[in-house]
């Protein structure tokens, strides 16, 4: 079946000698991926991987077959053309990060649309921002709600935040429970949009402090979640 798709670059594999399998979010489908056939052989080949770097914004004209793994692209395009994201090595470095996080906990064949405009607006917004230091926490933040385990926004005013159940309470639960700089930030962040995100203050210290705990927060929620290997490239550029 021959159709367009609005489609996000989550990763590319080679395969093959002169194979590479791209895996995509897209609008329609959800996660597809996508073999490219011969696509390392020639010049002009390789011209074309240009398209497939991390988070392009694509669109698609696809040859898809419902009951196969791999499927075929025809033409392909930018849909958006970013000026900044990866040719400035600290946005580069969250874009790495990010793409590392969205391929290893997107999975599913399942069209989400909300979810696609999310990540193609919040990515859009990242390249024509100069203040992004403390993007990536507020992504990752934001990403909780489409993944189904967002922190509840009640009881705010409370001393605790429970890593486990996700919730704001008034007791210690002993290791799962956030207090400190880490519940502040939360609940800052909790109430700010990527436009005021500029207003939140935070040193290197407590950046990189706040995403071991943002991270082990998606490993209490998604059980085969692995601990991104770009993380330490992250966290040496914005420390």
């Amino acid at each position: 079946m021959l159709s367009k798709n609005s489609s996000i670059v989550l990763s590319k594999l080679k395969y093959r000698e002169y194979d590479l399998i791209v895996k995509c979010y897209t609008e329609q489908r959800g996660v597809v991926s996508y073999l490219l056939r011969g696509v390392l052989k020639s010049k002009k080949g390789l011209s074309k991987t240009v398209y497939f770097q991390a988070l392009s914004q694509l669109e698609i004209e696809e040859v898809y077959k419902p009951n196969q793994s791999l499927h075929a692209i025809k033409e392909v395009k930018f849909s958006y053309v970013y000026s900044t994201l990866h040719n400035n090595i600290f946005k580069s470095s969250i874009v790495l990060f990010l793409s590392e996080i969205l391929s290893n906990v997107l999975k599913e064949e399942e069209k989400n649309e909300d979810l696609f405009h999310f990540m193609a607006t919040a990515l859009q917004y990242l390249d024509n921002e100069d203040q992004f230091s403390n993007f990536h926490l507020l992504f990752l933040l934001k990403l909780t709600r489409y993944l189904g385990f967002q922190p509840e926004s009640v009881n705010t005013d409370f001393s605790y935040f429970n890593l486990e159940t996700g919730v704001f309470e008034n007791s210690n639960h002993g290791i799962y429970s956030v207090s400190g700089e880490n519940l502040i930030i939360l609940k800052q962040l909790l109430g700010t949009n990527f436009d005021a995100l500029n207003a939140v203050k935070i040193t290197g210290k407590q950046r990189q402090e706040f995403l071991n705990m943002l991270l082990y927060y998606f490993e209490l929620h998604l059980g085969s979640f692995k601990k991104p290997r770009s993380l330490q490239v992250l966290n040496d550029v914005f420390h």
